[in-house]
């Protein structure tokens, strides 16, 4: 009879330790998962920063102004009836 009843407990003990085993890898799983949720979040952000940017940048270049201003600048052309007056340092 005793026998039995350390067995019983035994088996109880046995099935309660591998039930806070579980437990207690399921929460370190968990925790690496928030953590990680919260890493992707700020990339989210970090990228929806960088995208923004360059949304902009992008919308600055496509204007007729900036189009204007490197046609201007890297082949030196002007529009019809401007002149060009060109000033030079003296040493």
């Amino acid at each position: 009879m005793k026998k039995q009843l350390t067995l019983k407990r035994l088996v109880i003990v046995f099935i309660f330790a591998i039930f806070i085993f579980n437990y207690i890898k399921q929460e370190i799983t968990m925790k690496r998962i928030q953590e990680d949720i919260s890493i992707s979040q700020k990339q989210l952000e970090e990228l929806k920063d960088k995208n923004s940017k360059l949304e902009a940048d992008l919308k600055k270049v496509e204007s007729d102004e900036y189009i204007e201003k490197l046609i201007r600048e890297r082949l030196g052309m002007t529009k019809e009836g401007e002149k060009v007056v060109n000033s030079q340092k003296q040493n």
